[in-house]
């Protein structure tokens, strides 16, 4: 199995986190995005998308989308327990960390943290909608250990991989007190590495 993906993303860390959390070898293939390494006609063939995560399978087939990718690597573990709603509530928070979380957390932390570009115009708007998802997920640990179950799943892994970090992008992570504790409970998970 092989994974292409970049360190710095957190896209790319939800896959690299999760195989490590469930101990299955792999290679690392560092894939830099910056300098158009996904956008080459080789690494098009594999994904016409020309984006990472992608995910090689030993039987030579491809799989992106790193949300996708968690789902097909937890059928059968306990991150995606076998009850039809818990399996809907963790595809809730996943489409909500794709649709209401990354867009505005991961663009405003590559913009300030990586380009250095802190007046780009699109700042302002993210972070106020990156602080709507942070104060819905903060509510919702106001009652619940995790996202989606009862113990840790890939709704978990999904949320975190741009959430622990969204101080990159000037979110204040300290305004969200059960969202702090839940950031360590994750990294508790044992066998858990950094992003960085």
């Amino acid at each position: 199995m092989r994974v292409y993906g970049t360190s710095v993303s957190g896209n790319c860390y939800k896959i690299k986190l999760f195989l490590q959390l469930l101990k299955i070898p792999y290679e690392w293939i560092e894939t830099d995005t910056r300098k158009g390494e996904s956008r080459t006609q080789e690494f098009l063939l594999k994904n016409p998308v020309g984006k990472v995560p992608l995910l090689e399978l030993d039987s030579g087939e491809f799989l992106s989308e790193s949300n996708a990718i968690l789902y097909f690597l937890a059928k059968g573990t306990n991150f995606f327990p076998n009850d039809l709603l818990v399996q809907s509530r963790i595809f809730q928070w996943m489409f909500f960390e794709q649709y209401s979380h990354e867009p505005y957390i991961a663009v405003n932390r590559w913009l300030i943290h990586f380009q250095n570009k802190k007046d780009d115009p699109k700042i302002s708007g993210n972070h106020i909608k990156g602080l709507d998802a942070l104060r819905i997920m903060d509510d919702h640990l106001a009652k619940n250990q995790f996202f989606g179950s009862e113990e840790p799943s890939i709704a978990d892994i999904s949320l975190f991989a741009y959430t622990h970090v969204a101080e990159e992008g000037h979110f204040p992570l300290s305004d969200f007190h059960n969202l702090s504790f839940w950031i360590r409970r994750v990294r508790e998970i044992p066998d858990f590495i950094p992003i960085y």
